[in-house]
Parts: structure tokens; C-alpha cells; sequence
């Protein structure tokens, strides 16, 4: 049985949450720089003005968008590690550190109804799975709102299949516009159910930005609804172009006979997340 330390948890919650909010990873700049490169007039220079603004983050050491977004955090266990001490609690010092030591904006509140803010960005919004092994992986992902609030979830009848998809998808980009800071990147959860299906799609936004799905025809879903959202016209910041989408990621489960979930979970440019295995 393999220990790890309560401490140990908050020191790498508190690197990744700094780390995420102001380094964009050079798989997504050397994609929104292609997409640069295949963008003229209004929608070019939106994209040069974002590269620059990632690397002026990365220089200076400030966040990437003034909203550096609720956490949330993806914690796989090893059936073989003992934490020695209070994970969740570990987790939200963590980012509690990360928000007062990095000035970060405190965007929590304690409750939606009465809008009361924490004051610390906690608590995270933690999803626990237990794997085989010895080893603690914890992926941490500030989200920000105006991508978040433009993602939606439907139950959609069998029969309308992958064209009920598409479409969809499709709406749920063009009626975002440019409120969720595109080009984005989609996280598509099919399957499943109501709950199953969100959180797919959020966890699909963990995946790499260069890589495809295992299966032939969800890879093909991805590459279809990838041009699809790019021929939109959207555009940068949703003042037209050929830049709506920088990838589309697709994670589906088994679902019951009579019922097809679809849930869309967008993330804009800034393509906030960072991972520690320990």
C-alpha cells in the first residue's frame, strides 16, 4: 500500500490551478497559430491579438482571461494508495492557496440563491474514481462561465440518429455565438444518461487537443461535426471566419433502448487544464 500525504495533495493543486490559469499548452497555441495562419482581415488579426495575449500571460505571469473560473477536479485513486489525511479537504486548500497567492479572481458562491461569494474560490467541484494500481492522478480544470453557460444537454429520440446530433450541436454553437470566446473546443458526451452524458462531455475536454477518438465512427462524428461547426461562420470571437471550432472531442457510453443523451460542454480558447500523476 502506497501513502501519500494530505500536504503533498495541496502543494499540487495549488501548482496545477497557477499553472492552468496562466500557461496555455503548446499543442492549443500551435493550433490557434494554424488556424492564424489560414485566417484573413477581422478574423486574423482577433487570433493574433489572442496568441499575443497568451504569450503576454505566459511572460508575465498573469492569467490568460480575467475569469479564472469555478474548479473542477478530476481525482483517479489507485486501489493501492492510502491518503493520509482528508483528500477533499487537501483539494480545496489547494485551490484556496493557488486564488490568494496568484491574485486570482474569487468566483464561487456559496449558494445561488442568495449569490454570497466565499472569498476563496472553494470549494472545487471534485469527480472521484477508483483504478487499479498505485498511483494518484488528479486533473485540475478552472472553467470559466462564459463558456460554461452557453453548453447545453438534451434527451434526444433514437430515431433521430446522427443527423439529430449534428443538428444539435450545431445550434447549440451558432445560437453561443460569440458569448463563449470561440474558437472553442467541444466536449461532446453521447449516451449514457442525463447525468452521464454532462459528464462525459466535460471529461472529454480533458483529452488532448491533437488526439482522436479509438473508435472509426465516433473519429469520423468528430472530423464531420468539426467542419460542420467551422463552416458556421461563426468565426473568432463570433465575428465571422473560418476559425469557429479548434477540435471537437467525442466520449459516449451504453445507453438505454429508448433514449439518445447529447450534452455539449464548450471551452473557448483559453484551454485551461493541467494534470499530476503521483
Amino acid at each position: 500500500m502506497r501513502v501519500i500525504n494530505e500536504e503533498l495533495i495541496t502543494q499540487e493543486v495549488c501548482r496545477l490551478c497557477i499553472e492552468a490559469t496562466h500557461f496555455l499548452d503548446n499543442k492549443t497555441m500551435d493550433k490557434l497559430k494554424t488556424a492564424c495562419n489560414n485566417e484573413t482581415g477581422l478574423p486574423k488579426i482577433i487570433l493574433e491579438q489572442i496568441i499575443e495575449n497568451d504569450i503576454i500571460a505566459k511572460d508575465e505571469m498573469i492569467p490568460m482571461c480575467q475569469d479564472t473560473g469555478i474548479v473542477v477536479c478530476f481525482v483517479e485513486i489507485g486501489n493501492n494508495v492510502h491518503i493520509n489525511g482528508d483528500i477533499e479537504k487537501a483539494i480545496n486548500l489547494g485551490v484556496k492557496k493557488a486564488y490568494e497567492e496568484a491574485y486570482l479572481r474569487k468566483s464561487v458562491v456559496k449558494c445561488p440563491i442568495n449569490r454570497i461569494n466565499t472569498k476563496d474560490n472553494t470549494p472545487a467541484i471534485i469527480h472521484y474514481k477508483m483504478v487499479c494500481g498505485d498511483r494518484l492522478k488528479i486533473t485540475i480544470a478552472p472553467k470559466g462561465a462564459g463558456s460554461e453557460n452557453m453548453s447545453k444537454l438534451t434527451i434526444l429520440n433514437p430515431a433521430d440518429g446522427i443527423s439529430g446530433i449534428k443538428k444539435f450541436i450545431l445550434d447549440c454553437v451558432t445560437s453561443a455565438g460569440g458569448r463563449c470566446c470561440p474558437p472553442i473546443i467541444l466536449g461532446i458526451g453521447i449516451g449514457g444518461n442525463m447525468e452521464k452524458a454532462a459528464l462525459m462531455s466535460k471529461e472529454a475536454l480533458m483529452r488532448p487537443i491533437d488526439d482522436s477518438s479509438n473508435d472509426p465512427t465516433i473519429k469520423n462524428l468528430e472530423d464531420e461535426i468539426l467542419e460542420l461547426v467551422n463552416n458556421s461562420n461563426v468565426g473568432p470571437m463570433g465575428l465571422g471566419g473560418k476559425t469557429t471550432a479548434l477540435s471537437v472531442k467525442i466520449n459516449t457510453y451504453p445507453c438505454h433502448i429508448a433514449s439518445l443523451p447529447v450534452a455539449v460542454n464548450i471551452q473557448c480558447h483559453a484551454n485551461r487544464h493541467k494534470e499530476v500523476i503521483l
